[in-house]
């Protein structure tokens, strides 16, 4: 059986065996969602860790998550960029989901940009857009499935951590910044986190959109709440893949495969505005 809860000793073990592959030792850390993985061809003097080769680290089992770590240089800033993620609705717990968020406190990971691709809920979107993230609705976490759930090690962060600004407030005016310089359309909103894999009914999708939701996905609030519960800083940016249908007379519906299509073509704006990021990090 597969271990499903982790200890501190676990995750030493596993920052052990990087240490041990790398010289580096990264503050920034890049996860990438759906179709993103590409970004990591952009890191330079990498050092290529299958994820299978790190102890207790949870295998994805998604279509383009390739489940690699790729440490590096972006900018001439020593990066560590997550090559896929796992996700809940894979049958993981929340402490698999967000063990390597833990593995990064514990290398001395200070700043996470976490990437994903969501459903566009705002009617102003479009597919193609990217959105920066000024907060989250974690559905997921409030019904029961929050990582944070358990005994607290106090050696990894409080009990009743406070979330309200959950994503740096500086590191969102510095990423809006880097945007206008680029010529690059950055719209900005909340993101709303659902445990997936069924994507959501017409009915749902008016309804995320009244609570104030402006795009929809599976992922990034379990970790964000691990990292901030960890004291690193966050960094949230949506690749908005797809426009998520609010009514049922429709002639086509959305897939997984158009989500990576999409996705793909979104990779070149998203990784000028990464690197504009590191380049001058507040």
């Amino acid at each position: 059986m597969q271990q499903t809860t982790f200890t501190y000793s676990d995750y030493e073990e596993a920052v052990q065996v990087i240490f041990e592959r790398t010289s580096l030792r990264p503050k920034i850390a890049i996860i990438l969602g759906s179709g993103l993985g590409p970004l990591a061809d952009e890191v330079e003097n990498p050092t290529i860790i299958p994820t299978n080769e790190i102890p207790h680290w949870p295998r994805s089992t998604v279509h383009g998550h390739k489940g690699r770590l790729v440490i590096g240089y972006i900018e001439n800033q020593p990066v560590m960029v997550m090559q896929g993620r796992v996700h809940y609705y894979e049958g993981y717990s929340m402490q698999q989901v967000t063990f390597p968020i833990r593995v990064m406190q514990l290398m001395g990971i200070e700043t996470l940009i976490v990437t994903n691709a969501a459903g566009g809920i705002n009617t102003s979107f479009s597919a193609g857009d990217l959105m920066l993230i000024e907060d989250h609705i974690n559905l997921l976490g409030h019904m029961g499935h929050n990582a944070l759930i358990g005994p607290n090690d106090e050696r990894l962060g409080e009990r009743f951590p406070i979330f309200t600004v959950t994503y740096d407030k500086a590191l969102r005016e510095h990423t809006m910044r880097v945007a206008r310089e680029l010529n690059i359309h950055l719209q900005k909103g909340v993101y709303l986190c659902l445990s997936g894999p069924a994507f959501e009914t017409p009915a749902e999708i008016r309804m995320f959109r009244a609570w104030g939701a402006d795009a929809v996905g599976m992922s990034t609030a379990p970790e964000v709440t691990v990292a901030r519960h960890g004291g690193i800083r966050v960094l949230g940016i949506s690749s908005i893949t797809n426009i998520s249908i609010d009514h049922q007379d429709v002639q086509r519906d959305v897939s997984h495969e158009e989500v990576l299509e999409v996705g793909a073509k979104i990779v070149p704006n998203l990784m000028k505005l990464i690197r504009g990021v590191l380049q001058n990090m507040p």
